[in-house]
């Protein structure tokens, strides 16, 4: 019999005929569906009621996952998709980026990472279903919240509301939009994936703020969709109003009590989120598998029928498209599949049992009411049952704290505390969302040499033939307006770039006290955010910033100041524009005020005083980091690259790393700044470092509500090291690198990382479900049962090389940190190895013929295993 397996494997895909669909809304009824009550256009439909969407005649259960292609690169598309199908993955959801798409009004761009005609037609050939929010809103932590900052300064325009200038340019884009997957046949209703459409996002949190501007806009939006035609349903997530036929949707870490506005709509969770996002210099958040698969089974114990992971791959922020502020360059997001492509084990292997155990419950859930059944105080089951024999049943344990032992249908049952069981035929337990079964995987960022030859197989960057270019502190060239008093950052840059120089000066007489005894002045700035460098006199005096839940600051610092003229440059920066909430566009940046203090006549306002500004870097506008411009004559040679200067331009040419694992940038020993391969923008570095003070977590409890805050890690830690650089980018030689450094650095310590699984490991009790998932029958599942085995598999071209540890009886701790108890079987090695050893993968069944089942009798004995894989 085939073991249970959690684990990914080569896949190969045989594309499903599309269906086509048309929206008609259902009777309540749950009976089976009738094909003569729906409206098709060509070879297919498409119908929903309260239980479910309804293609083809057939009621669907669907999962879905979130994956934005430009949040990674067309290379990884197919990879990722595979990936997400082989997890149980039916659909893939993407918003659609406005700003990435619409530069500059009326220019569209949907080349690159924006190729979304691309990335559906990939989706498509994987035989999978799209879910596409077009919004155009986005939030998403992404730059503006995805829409264009040129909209802001169309004259008479207000985001969101009932302002005709946004409404004009918001359908404009949705109808290019629609009409471009129109073009290429991409919408259910003519053969393509595309089976559901969003209609702005998030809106009703904000709404009654607009007043009732915004009430009528959020009619006008959903009538605006429904006018484009598409043949698919429209949703709006967070709408609390949504107009028929539009499906309301939930957004939330937990979806099992939401209840959409009308009772002849399905239950939909648009966004489960399976972690966090990061802002630099906070803390890393996780959240526990168990927790997220708790979620989603409660979803569909209480009648849910389709539920999207936001996100099941983050993917990276490339160049300046994250927003917050202060979101960082990785988006990560903890997600079943990680920044670069790899499943995350134990997550994407636990999410993957979970959705075929559903998947063998969809016939009775979908067409069948529930029995709610009370098991204690927090216990409860739901049962779905009809005349045909079809019968699966939900028992979940609400109690954050304690397990329980109940009674359901004369039966026992141990529910660990807060989580679901899944009995796909009312009797057999096939799936606990609190026991992980699946192996975690050990996961390194292992340095690797920049440029190895023959002759230096071992050469690092300190080798390799650097070229600077130096920034003048202030304004360079010619100034672009001088003005009394401070103008805001964004409004002047309009985001074509995150700097903005202020300067003035100040003057200073030979007899003040802190000249004469040779101390220094005091300079006190406020900011509306972000980020800032004060230069005096050409010289790097100090730098502040905000954060990611307030982006102001004030601060002050201790300045050099020379008898005379003192120029005082200061570098405001932003670090990605606001992406939500009412009249988010309104929110500026830059100082608001600049005082002097340590004068014999007292403190010196600057504020009003006549500020000169330049827009940008030097090196911005002479697009030194664009490939065509890589051998100008701008760039100076350098045997060394200059250590703890700011505002420096770096370039050196590299090889390819070896191999095929991902690869990161490695900039702990930088200070703040952007990076670029080949002209491809890999984005904003920062190894901010969190505070040592705050609270973090070594394990995390995944009982009880999820919060961002509960299971954080990366105390005193930088919130991001490393920077995704995506294998595509790279030709085999001759690949330029270039760093821009705004406050100094050692580029000397610049190091490729790859990200590599150096090992494996697992524990399982002999209580875990033992059937296997991956051939389960509803039908036959009695038949399918077998005992507890462990899985371990090292990634492929790698062999298990070592047994790092090995117990079977009452072993403790956690991956990485186990250690044995007192109940220990000591054949646990030696059996591990014999099966294991020069393996890619093994099974390991917890049974008398190869462990010591009579040991500890009184003890739930457990198997706890970690392997090196080389």
């Amino acid at each position: 019999m085939k073991i249970m397996s959690c684990l990914s494997s080569n896949f190969k895909f045989v594309f499903l005929a599309s269906t086509v669909i048309w929206i008609t809304v259902m009777s309540s009824s749950l009976a089976s569906v009738d094909a003569s009550n729906v409206t098709t256009i060509g070879t297919g439909s498409v119908t929903y009621d309260r239980r479910s969407l309804i293609i083809n005649g057939q009621r669907k259960l669907l999962i879905s996952a979130s994956i934005h292609y430009p949040r990674s690169v067309p290379a990884m598309w197919p990879g990722l998709v595979r990936l997400a199908k082989e997890g149980g993955v039916d659909v893939i959801e993407t918003y659609v980026f406005w700003n990435g798409h619409e530069p500059s009004p009326g220019n569209y761009y949907f080349g690159g990472r924006f190729d979304l005609v691309k990335f559906c037609k990939i989706v498509q050939q994987a035989g999978m279903y799209m879910i596409l929010r077009i919004g155009p809103f986005v939030a998403a932590e992404w730059n503006f919240g995805g829409l264009p900052v040129w909209l802001h300064y169309v004259p008479g325009t207000t985001f969101r509301t009932d302002s005709e200038p946004f409404k004009y340019h918001m359908q404009k884009f949705m109808t290019y939009t629609v009409n471009l997957m129109k073009r290429e046949r991409l919408f259910a209703s003519q053969g393509g994936p595309i089976i559901l459409s969003q209609a702005k996002n998030e809106y009703g949190n904000y709404e009654n703020a607009y007043g009732e501007g915004g009430k009528r806009y959020a009619l006008w939006a959903a009538k605006m969709a429904l006018s484009q035609n598409t043949g698919v349903p429209w949703i709006m997530c967070q709408q609390y109003d949504a107009p028929d036929p539009v499906i309301d949707t939930c957004n939330s870490f937990y979806c099992d009590q939401f209840k959409p506005i009308s009772p002849n709509k399905p239950k939909i969770w648009t966004e489960n989120w399976p972690g966090w996002f990061k802002t630099f210099g906070a803390r890393d958040p996780h959240r526990p598998a168990e927790d997220v698969a708790y979620s989603v089974a409660r979803f569909f114990q209480k009648g849910g029928s389709v539920q999207n992971y936001y996100m099941y791959h983050g993917g990276t922020n490339f160049g300046r498209t994250a927003g917050g502020p202060f979101i960082t360059t990785s988006y990560d997001y903890d997600a079943p599949i990680d920044e670069y492509g790899l499943a995350r084990f134990p997550k994407w292997g636990h999410l993957k049992e979970l959705h075929k155990v559903i998947k063998l419950c969809e016939h009775a859930l979908l067409n069948n009411d529930p029995t709610l059944l009370s098991l204690g105080p927090l216990q409860e089951a739901d049962v779905y049952e009809d005349a045909s024999g079809a019968c699966a049943a939900f028992l979940a344990n609400m109690d954050d704290k304690n397990d329980k032992v109940v009674q359901f249908r004369h039966v026992s049952y141990h529910l660990p505390a807060w989580s679901v069981s899944i009995l796909p035929d009312c009797k057999n337990v096939a799936f606990n969302t609190a026991k992980v079964g699946c192996q975690t995987s050990i996961v390194n960022m292992a340095p690797i040499d920049l440029h190895p030859t023959a002759s230096s197989p071992k050469r690092d960057i300190k080798s390799l033939q650097w070229e600077v270019f130096k920034e003048t502190a202030g304004v360079w060239g010619v100034a672009d307006f001088t003005k009394n008093g401070f103008v805001d950052h964004i409004n002047t840059t309009k985001d074509a770039t995150d700097y903005l120089w202020y300067t003035t000066s100040i003057f200073v007489h030979a007899e003040e006290d802190f000249l004469r005894n040779r101390g220094t002045a005091m300079l006190f700035v406020e900011s509306k955010g972000h980020t800032m460098h004060v230069f005096i006199n050409k010289k790097l005096q100090a730098s502040a910033s905000g954060n990611g839940t307030v982006p102001q600051f004030k601060f002050g610092t201790p300045i050099a100041l020379k008898a005379g003229k003192n120029e005082i440059a200061l570098l405001s920066m932003t670090v990605g524009l606001q992406t939500a909430g009412a009249f988010y566009e309104w929110i500026g940046a830059g100082p608001t005020s600049v005082k002097v203090a340590g004068f014999k006549s007292g403190i010196v306002d600057l504020t009003a005083s006549a500020w000169t500004y330049k827009i940008g870097l030097q090196g911005e506008h002479l697009r030194i980091q664009k490939s065509y411009n890589l051998n100008s004559k701008i760039w100076a040679p350098t045997s060394q690259p200059p250590k703890q200067q700011p505002l420096t331009w770096y370039k050196a040419v590299v090889d390819a790393p070896p191999g095929n694992e991902p690869v990161a940038l490695d900039m702990i020993h930088m200070g703040k700044g952007m990076a670029w391969l080949n002209g491809q923008e890999i984005g904003r570095y920062w190894p901010r470092r969190t505070s040592k003070y705050e609270k973090c977590v070594t394990q995390c409890d995944y009982r009880g509500k999820f919060n961002p805050d509960k299971c954080v890690t990366g105390c005193g830690q930088p919130t991001q090291r490393w920077y995704h650089v995506p294998r595509s980018w790279f030709k085999p030689s001759g690949n330029v690198l270039i760093i821009f450094e705004e406050t100094g650095g050692d580029p000397s310590q610049i190091r490729f990382s790859m990200r590599k699984v150096s090992g494996a490991c697992g524990h399982l009790s002999e209580d875990h479900p033992s059937f296997d998932v991956e051939n389960l029958q509803g039908s036959e599942i009695e038949k399918d049962k077998n005992r507890p085995t462990l899985r371990l598999k090292c990634p492929t071209n790698t062999n298990i090389s070592s047994v790092k540890f090995a117990s079977f009886g009452n072993p403790n701790g956690t991956c990485g940190s186990y250690m044995l108890g007192d109940c220990h079987d000591p054949n646990s090695a030696s059996l591990v190895e014999k099966v294991c050893l020069n393996q890619n993968e093994c099974a390991l069944e917890m049974s008398s013929s190869n462990f010591n089942m009579q040991l500890c009798p009184s003890t739930v004995k457990k198997l706890a295993v970690e392997v090196n894989c080389s």
